[in-house]
């Protein structure tokens, strides 16, 4: 309605909608989108001239090490580099110290992040021998993004490689189970592929096969237990070949990383920081992803931020420890894929923020439409400009994409319709709140 007063308005920004992209203004009152065009006055006006407009991203995997030593990464500081890389939601994972594997341990994260998570958030339950048949339960915990489960043995203590165990944890409840699929049987069998001193030997340990065999048995007992999953971190084209005749059951994620480095540049330049499970795969793998993402096949985009302190990923390999941060570098790494072609920009929002949405059934989230949050990724998609160490706001004070030059940049991340960063500063506070979801979402009722 003309004239009608709203909280906020983004103006003359370019905005991607669900059906189109256009130029035009968004209003926001209480923390959610109320008009979309149209004229009226805001007690605050953003001026978005020459900016695009997104749904606010969502990073679905992350790890932000707390509770834990806090050396590397904890919640306030994961979620800080998460609103300057524009992204405004994320799922943390479960292989923390002690592990978020008990109703318990999920109200403690929950506890932890208020008040000091910059952006939304969901916790993942992890997957034991001991709570296998309690899935179901845990999956239904507010704040909680579902159940995750460790095929093969990668950062933590977190574990299930025994098909038997596998079953019943599939078999227990009804959302979607995030799988990281390493075949464990074969690591132990490969092991001594490893070549001390050598991260390039990472991924010949850590082989094709290995994740092959274990996106394969997944998909098996999935099939056999009618549970939807969804197979993490991705990384060889004959796995989403696979996955494409299975779509029905099984969704995809791909990273960042895997689609930007190759291994034979990434581990004579980068050494043991190049070094993440699944690994960094050579250049056929790498091009063998876009192949499947111009077919479609992957899903949605998660960074699988993993830090360590520079020190530990100092240590000679294999004792290096495997992960490298991601969550501020993914939307620019994306949009600099943008600008060189590899994808759209309507595709970045489908994998970043609709996806997510799909997938998992997050309320109110995912795109801009009347109704929803007011959850903005703000860009200038021509900007071009480097990676600094001193704009990272990770704890482990690195990224193996220090130094590269991109196009494209975010520039603002509103959350509710609050502005939690604008040009690289954070002029609020943390806000973060957690993410609701279809699946554990108890809508008000009418009296």
């Amino acid at each position: 309605m003309p004239g009608k007063s709203y909280d906020l308005v983004l103006k003359n920004g370019t905005v991607v909608l669900p059906d189109q992209t256009v130029m035009t203004d968004i209003f926001v009152h209480d923390g959610r989108i109320v008009q979309i065009g149209g004229t009226g006055n805001a007690q605050r006006t953003l001026q978005c001239d020459g900016l695009t407009i997104l749904p606010g991203v969502i990073d679905t995997q992350v790890h932000f090490r707390e509770p834990g030593p806090g050396d590397a990464e904890d919640l306030e500081s994961g979620s800080r580099a998460a609103v300057l890389g524009g992204v405004t939601g994320v799922f943390e994972m479960p292989n923390t110290r002690p592990p978020t594997d008990t109703p318990d341990a999920v109200t403690d994260k929950l506890a932890r992040a208020r008040g000091r998570m910059w952006c939304e958030h969901a916790f993942y339950v992890g997957a034991t021998t001991d709570n296998a048949e309690q899935c179901g339960e845990l999956e239904k915990l507010p704040g909680t993004a579902g159940i995750k489960i460790f095929m093969g043995s990668s950062t933590g203590s977190l574990l299930v490689s025994d098909d038997r165990i596998l079953e019943r944890v599939l078999r227990s409840g009804s959302r979607r189970v995030a799988i990281h699929a390493e075949d464990e049987d074969r690591l132990l069998e490969r092991v001594n592929h490893r070549v001390a001193g050598d991260p390039s030997s990472h991924p010949v340990w850590r082989d094709e096969e290995t994740a092959m065999r274990a996106t394969q048995r997944i998909v098996a007992l999935a099939r056999k237990t009618g549970r939807r999953i969804h197979v993490l971190h991705v990384t060889t084209p004959a796995e989403l070949e696979f996955l494409a005749a299975n779509k029905d059951i099984a969704s995809c994620e791909v990273t960042p990383q895997h689609l930007t480095l190759a291994a034979e540049e990434a581990y004579p330049e980068l050494g043991t920081l190049a070094q993440m499970n699944p690994p960094i795969r050579n250049r056929a793998a790498r091009d063998g992803l876009w192949h499947w993402m111009g077919q479609g096949v992957p899903d949605i985009i998660g960074s699988d931020h993993a830090p360590h302190t520079i020190t530990a990923k100092e240590r000679s390999y294999p004792d290096s420890p495997s992960g490298m941060p991601g969550v501020q570098t993914l939307l620019p790494l994306m949009l600099d894929h943008v600008a060189h072609g590899r994808l759209t920009l309507r595709k970045v929002v489908d994998m970043t923020s609709a996806g997510p949405q799909r997938l998992f059934g997050l309320v109110r989230k995912g795109r801009i439409a009347v109704g929803y949050d007011a959850d903005f990724s703000i860009v200038d998609p021509q900007a071009r400009w480097e990676i600094r160490q001193d704009w990272l706001a990770s704890r482990c004070g690195w990224s193996p994409f220090v130094g590269r030059t991109l196009t494209g940049r975010p520039v603002g991340t509103i959350i509710r319709g609050n502005t939690v960063m604008w040009e690289g500063e954070l002029p609020g506070k943390a806000i973060g709140q957690p993410f609701r979801f279809d699946a554990t979402d108890r809508p008000p009722t009418v009296k």
